[in-house]
């Protein structure tokens, strides 16, 4: 892909979700694959498997997500956590209740709108462990080996340049460190038709990258305990699996993988 085309994509997703974080939308509206028809890759806005009783509904109804990283991160008191695309902050905060008054939840979105809004609602909670920094999260404003867990839910999808999400990742992350992740991916790749609409990449659809392909890219990012599962079917590991040749269908898949200790 060219640096003009990365552009125009970034350019784009920047301003679908500067225009939903300053809009009224509530789901179902701006839950992620809804803007294209057909998608039904994210299944529901109701996908959280931990407790988000404590936060006000306008922050827990203010979800882009297609899972539920948290549940897949086990997070421990201490931590230091990276969310890659924090949008809203949901995420973070989820995080900041696990890790606690001596851990730190770092956030980070390339729309000033969505950093503004998880600000605010950052005062609103009073949370002290949680930041967030504009940034490209192929480019990520974070220090090397110096984050226990990454998290991030229906947004490596969006990036034009996905190795480099994940070279970025492997970076930041302490030996031992650990990657958990929601996000779209298909079984099969799209045209090079529904690669250009721009409004289905935005909708996270056709930014999706194959299982296969993710797989590998982790791989060469050094990752290893690659673990990669369809959301609606956890119990089959599809990290080595091999898919008949066919149409995209992309899919809400749980991801995670660990950065070597040596």
């Amino acid at each position: 892909m060219s640096t003009t085309d990365s552009k125009v994509i970034h350019k784009n997703v920047r301003e679908h979700y500067g225009r939903l974080a300053e809009s009224s939308l509530q789901p179902p509206e701006i839950a992620c694959c809804t803007d294209t028809v057909g998608a039904d890759c994210c299944s529901n806005v109701t996908f959280y498997d931990v407790d988000t009783t404590w936060l006000p509904t306008d922050v827990t109804d203010f979800s882009m997500g297609c899972g539920d990283p948290i549940a897949l991160a086990a997070l421990q008191p201490g931590h230091t956590v990276l969310d890659l695309g924090s949008g809203g902050g949901l995420d973070c905060f989820l995080a900041a209740e696990r890790v606690g008054g001596q851990g730190q939840v770092i956030g980070v979105d390339m729309t000033p709108a969505m950093i503004a809004k998880a600000n605010r609602n950052k005062e609103k909670l009073a949370l002290k462990n949680v930041s967030f920094r504009l940034g490209q999260i192929e480019a990520l404003p974070v220090e090397s080996a110096t984050v226990d867990v990454i998290i991030s839910n229906c947004v490596i999808n969006l990036s034009p340049d996905k190795e480099a999400v994940f070279r970025e990742a492997f970076r930041v992350l302490k030996p031992g460190g650990r990657l958990a992740v929601s996000d779209i991916v298909t079984e099969n790749h799209f045209t090079p038709e529904e690669r250009a609409n721009m409004d289905a990449w935005a909708a996270c659809v056709s930014g999706a990258e194959t299982a296969t392909d993710t797989v590998a890219a982790l791989k060469a990012a050094g990752f290893v305990n690659i673990s990669l599962r369809d959301k609606a079917n956890p119990e089959v590991e599809l990290a080595g699996a091999a898919f008949n040749p066919g149409q995209a269908r992309p899919f809400s898949a749980r991801i995670t993988a660990e950065k070597p200790r040596q």
